[in-house]
């Protein structure tokens, strides 16, 4: 039977209602598994595998992290670090009969990610090595207790630093459950926080709130002191994406690994296929690409690059067969993406009578090609040559346009890459005039700037072309983040398209030849939270807002995700606002070799990330065997949050007739418009001046019989009459009667 949690130190705990002693094949699995602290139920005194890590690299703990061996004394809590807290959130297993705890989990610095050692042999990735493995699982319970011999064995033991792989994964791999109890944190949605424990179950919330009654098996996981937040979603991703020949590095397992790195849960990435194979076909395509290799959720937008009856019936497929609600056009890359004019508005028409969102990136693709043109002409061939053919106006104007074009359809519009001032003003005003239309800033513009395109460095100049650029206005990020706190922009995506210097290095003597994409997307969220949280522009809840539970609505994923409540989705972040990281190349969980945040200090970082309720992120590393975790999302049109409004509006905007009172008085009887038998005046023919024969001399070529080729002096007009009359007199001309 079932008995409600309680808390047994400052970690989460579980009650048990067995009696019986564990095996040792479940004692082994249990110190490996690594959650939290577990009773021995014999003798009830815990066991420790862990200890504190210190913050400070190659520096041991102390010996007094382990817990006191006698029995009648309290559960040991473990000091906090100075500055970062715990990382390794993972909570105790609690005996029913004795109540004492036995620790397996340990604390860290996020910020350490060298292999020094603690006192009792472990590396500070957290995972035990094979040689203390062995050991541990020939121990004898007794000494397992805190035996003096066991103690001072693992003393003696020391390991050597391990060099961190590029996606860190678990030496063992964690043993999953359905049942996860997240005890101790503030619960953050968009509306307000509130303290409470949350029990997942099935991959869904299924409980919420304090002295949750939860199954026997159920694992505690602790958020004391720490934000439990909805999983992020990435609203806009190029994995494995591929252009002129060549493949950006970042494929579906490694960016949704980096995501997951990023507290980031799902993400919705973009279908747009080079070839020439039709919309659905390439739907499939990216299919086939994701569905075993997605460690979160995903879903697909459709992008459309041509215009024509083909396209109409597969969208209408996609819609209706495939679970797909956006599709997104180009006003830029003329001559390859670009759609006309007339072509946006009859694809926003059709959007609108699917029930879709139209995306679109906005540029002037007309004036872009001459200012390329006109660059390599110049010989300006670097990557500033990038930045300077599409400067921020002719952003701006193509995001007035479309707004307009999608308006007169009467079509919802989202604008991805929202790079500039001008183009987010734009957005604001139009949205201050009841314009349906939502604006997309991405982590690099909220993170950085358009400045290292003038950077000497060709690498670091090349690592940040993307379109549109980034601005040279080194007051373009903060002012981008004012608009997105204050709900003048909506949503942040990263547009993650990673490249290595190698790829890049095709464009090194001619910068059109760059393939545009920057990275984002496992520094989306700590970007956010640094420059919005941290700065005071937003709040706790703006920031799930704006990474996660706006994207969910306007995508129509509400509240399935984006939410903690009651039968949501169980994609959650336990988030450690006070923890600091600094991002490097060097340490981010992806396959590129540059990062355009390079050295930013942020604070805010994801300590556990679960999807559907499974650990695939924690204590710094991805989760092993988590490949295949996540599903393809379908997403229904006409959505509730977007097309209510529409509709709503539509209405109302609607011609109506005025009601009136019948006149009830006298009605005057009028004459019929047409007399009958009338015939209409023939009009009179119209005299081309080119052909005139008036001529300055006087003279006439040959006419006709009437007055036309007669020189005035010589046609038959009354002569002028002059009138005298004073004072000054006054003259009356008449030439014609």
């Amino acid at each position: 039977m079932a008995e409600s949690s309680r808390d047994v130190s400052d970690t989460a705990s579980v009650r048990s209602d067995s009696s019986a002693a564990p095996s040792p094949r479940t004692a082994r699995r249990l110190h490996m598994s690594m959650f939290g602290n577990v009773v021995d139920p014999n003798g009830g005194k815990s066991l420790d595998f862990g200890s504190e890590r210190s913050s400070r690299r190659g520096s041991g703990s102390s010996a007094g992290s382990n817990p006191p061996s006698n029995p009648g004394s309290a559960p040991h809590t473990p000091p906090r670090t100075r500055r970062l807290g715990p990382s390794s959130m993972f909570g105790q297993l609690v005996d029913p009969d004795e109540g004492k705890s036995l620790q397996f989990g340990s604390e860290r610095s996020y910020g350490s990610r060298r292999g020094s050692c603690s006192s009792n042999g472990t590396q500070e990735n957290g995972n035990t090595s094979p040689k203390d493995k062995k050991e541990e699982n020939d121990e004898d319970p007794k000494e397992m207790e805190g035996g003096e011999g066991a103690e001072e064995e693992k003393k003696e033991e020391r390991m050597e630093p391990a060099s961190k792989p590029r996606v860190k994964m678990e030496e063992v791999t964690m043993e999953q459950t359905n049942k996860v109890l997240i005890k101790g944190g503030t619960v953050v949605n968009d509306d307000r926080s509130f303290s409470a424990d949350v029990y997942v179950q099935d991959g869904i919330i299924a409980q919420i709130g304090h002295d949750l009654s939860v199954p026997d098996d159920t694992i505690a996981v602790s958020a004391e002191g720490k934000l439990v937040i909805p999983g992020g979603i990435d609203t806009h991703t190029h994995l494995q994406f591929r252009k002129n020949g060549i493949t950006s590095v970042d494929d579906f397992s490694q960016g949704t690994k980096a995501a997951a790195a990023g507290g980031t849960t799902m993400i919705i990435d973009c279908v747009l296929d080079n070839s020439d194979c039709s919309l659905v076909e390439s739907y499939d395509k990216w299919r086939a690409m994701a569905d075993d290799s997605v460690v979160g959720d995903y879903a697909l937008n459709v992008a459309i690059t041509k215009w024509d009856n083909k396209v109409k019936i597969d969208m209408e497929k996609l819609v209706h067969q495939r679970g797909v609600n956006a599709f997104l056009v180009f006003m830029s890359y003329k001559d390859k993406w670009q759609l006309s004019d007339s072509e946006l508005y009859q694809a926003f028409c059709h959007m609108r009578d699917l029930g879709a969102l139209a995306l679109v990136h906005a540029e002037n693709g007309d004036v872009i090609k001459q200012g390329e043109d006109e660059m390599i002409k110049q010989g300006v061939v670097g990557p500033e040559g990038h930045e300077l053919s599409r400067p921020e106006e002719v952003e701006a104007e193509a995001v007035q346009r479309a707004i307009t074009i999608a308006d007169q359809a009467n079509c919802p519009l989202y604008v991805v890459r929202v790079m500039s001032k001008g183009s987010a003003d734009v957005i604001a005003e139009c949205r201050k005039k009841g314009y349906v239309v939502f604006g997309e800033p991405i982590a690099a513009s909220l993170g950085t700037d358009g400045t290292q395109y003038w950077n000497t460095k060709w690498r670091e100049a090349a690592a940040h072309v993307t379109s549109p650029p980034l601005r040279p206005d080194p007051t373009t990020p903060g002012y981008l983040m004012d608009l997105l706190a204050n709900g003048d922009l909506q949503v942040t995506g990263s547009a993650h398209c990673s490249w290595t210097t190698a790829q890049r290095a095709a464009g090194q003597t001619d910068f059109t030849l760059i393939p545009h994409g920057v990275n984002g997307i496992e520094e989306r969220m700590s970007i956010v939270w640094e420059n919005g949280v941290a700065t005071g522009k937003m709040d706790e809840n703006t920031f799930v807002a704006v990474t996660s539970t706006n994207a969910a609505k306007i995508f129509n994923l509400y509240p399935r995700k984006g939410k903690i409540a009651v039968d949501s989705d169980a994609d959650i972040v336990i988030w450690d606002p006070e923890a600091i990281r600094t991002i490097s190349a060097s340490s981010h969980n992806q396959a590129s070799d540059v990062n355009i945040f390079e050295g930013m200090e942020v604070h805010g970082v994801p300590v556990v990330t679960l999807s559907k309720g499974r650990v695939i992120f924690k204590d710094d590393q991805i989760v092993a065997n988590s490949e295949g975790h996540g599903v393809f999302v379908d997403r229904k049109a006409h959505c509730d949050h977007i097309y209510g409004r529409l509709d709503a509006r539509a209405k109302y905007l609607l011609p109506r007739a005025v009601i009136r009172m019948e006149h009830d008085g006298p009605v005057a009887q009028t004459a019929p418009s047409v007399a009958a038998g009338y015939q209409p005046r023939a009009p009179r023919p119209i005299r081309n001046l080119h052909e005139s024969q008036f001529t300055l001399s006087g003279d006439t070529k040959q006419g006709d019989d009437d007055e036309i080729g007669t020189p005035i002096s010589r046609r038959n007009r009354k002569p002028a009459t002059r009138v005298n009359a004073p004072p000054g007199g006054r003259s009356s001309l008449n030439i014609f009667e």
